[in-house]
């Protein structure tokens, strides 16, 4: 539906705007009085193009239109949720140990640059720092994380911390319940507005009547409580927004010591396999005292064990054998 105002008759918008604005300041918003106000103006066009009608003071108007205004509502402020002040103190993150170390001294430094200048000069030099500068406020930021998780174990077990999450349980089920009974209100509302207008469609409704006051009051209590509920569901996809975030971190730091350890025993395993070759050289024509076996790669790591046994159970035995494996041994050392 066209909102604008007929140019003929704006005397009526500006004598019915107050009107509505002191019977509900709260319920209307500009651009529904808008409309109201353009329907009322049909009516009285339509009254002004009769016979005898004087058409002298809209022809005088045409170009006194005024601009159309916009509807404006006012933001609410989030509530901050419960703070424990028993529980331990969170851990810092190694950019925020540095910049509690260098903000002082920058600022005595320079004391004519701003805060948020600051700031920025830290996040640089931050960025720049050597790697090895950089680990040691990494590896200070673990170990206060280690501490954190440590007392925060603790203190989980404690009363205090049991009396604070009955606290926040009881919190929430009251805003649950206080929601609840918003919805319920608002749907009762709207079930009374509509009882009498089952067969008329909303746009039937006369204005400035008490059927289209009731219809408006209840979709303003519906449009509020739906408001409030998108509220509390964006409050709680920020919560978990934070927490995909540690949890997306959490899963890269894993990921990067994982490849690490790959690296490392894809080197060992190749360490291994040219140990296992070199001794296989080596102890190819040295058989094992009475079952005769020769050194294979394949069963490179049984022989060896045989070996050991027969060396360490009679050495005296064995002495020729034993000072075989040394001039072996000593070989491999080259």
């Amino acid at each position: 539906m066209d909102t604008r105002l007929p140019n003929g008759n704006n005397d009526m918008s500006t004598m019915n705007r107050p009107l509505l604005n002191r019977i509900y300041p709260e319920s209307f918003v500009l651009d529904q009085i808008t409309v109201f106000l353009a329907q009322s103006t049909e009516v009285m066009e339509e009254q002004s193009n009769s016979p005898g009608a004087n058409t002298d003071n809209g022809s005088q108007r045409n170009g006194e239109e005024k601009p159309r205004r916009t509807s404006w509502t006012k933001g609410r402020k989030r509530k901050k949720p419960m703070k424990d002040s028993n529980a331990p103190k969170a851990p810092l993150t190694g950019y925020v140990r540095f910049m509690n170390d260098r903000r002082e001294q920058l600022r005595a430094e320079r004391p004519d640059v701003p805060f948020p200048e600051i700031t920025r000069m830290l996040g640089n030099e931050w960025s720049k720092l050597p790697p090895e500068e950089k680990q040691r406020y990494l590896d200070e930021a673990e170990k206060d994380k280690e501490r954190y998780m440590r007392e925060l174990e603790k203190y989980q077990q404690t009363e205090a911390y049991k009396h604070f999450k009955r606290k926040v349980q009881e919190k929430q089920k009251g805003k649950r319940l206080r929601g609840d009974v918003g919805r319920q209100a608002a749907r009762e509302a709207l079930h009374e507005s509509d009882g009498g207008l089952k067969d008329r469609s909303v746009f039937d409704i006369p204005i400035f009547t008490e059927e289209f006051l009731n219809h408006s009051k209840a979709r303003e209590a519906e449009l509020r409580q739906l408001r409030k509920t998108n509220m509390e569901y964006e409050e709680r996809n920020a919560a978990l927004q934070k927490h995909v975030e540690s949890m997306r971190s959490a899963v890269e730091r894993l990921e990067g010591d994982v490849l690490q350890e790959r690296t490392r025993n894809s080197l060992l395993q190749q360490h291994l396999d040219q140990l296992r070759s070199a001794l296989t050289n080596s102890f190819s024509n040295v058989p094992l005292p009475g079952s005769g076996e020769i050194a294979s790669l394949d069963s490179i790591d049984s022989y060896m064990k045989k070996l050991h046994s027969i060396v360490m159970s009679s050495p005296q035995e064995h002495e020729q054998l034993i000072s075989l494996v040394r001039d072996v041994v000593n070989c491999l050392d080259r």
